[in-house]
């Protein structure tokens, strides 16, 4: 079975798992299937948006496409959870990789 597969079957039982989302929406990236990888993540932060990971990941996947101011409205927004969850550790990364953009 599949990376992917597993992903999914695991979240059939959990689909608000936030981690498990993670998951998929990073195999879907390492696939290249950029459209399916956007839209995890974006499911991702409906079901938890204080996954900050979510918004620099889909950033940074954003940004190896081409997208790049998609890639920094997803930053931005990233910059503003991490620091609403006390995440400063995540907000200074992304900062700095969107201050590189």
């Amino acid at each position: 079975m599949s990376k992917e597969a597993k992903l999914r079957a695991l979240l059939e039982k959990e689909p608000n798992d936030g981690f498990l989302n993670f998951g998929l929406a990073m195999e879907l990236a390492k696939q290249e299937r950029w459209d399916e990888s956007f839209a995890q993540f974006d499911r991702l932060i409906a079901v938890d948006p204080d996954y900050v990971g979510a918004y620099f990941h889909k950033g940074k996947t954003l940004a190896s496409v081409g997208r790049t101011d998609d890639a920094r409205v997803e930053l931005r927004r990233g910059i503003e959870k991490a620091g609403e969850v006390g995440d400063f550790h995540a907000r200074g990364e992304m900062e700095e990789y969107l201050a590189g953009l």
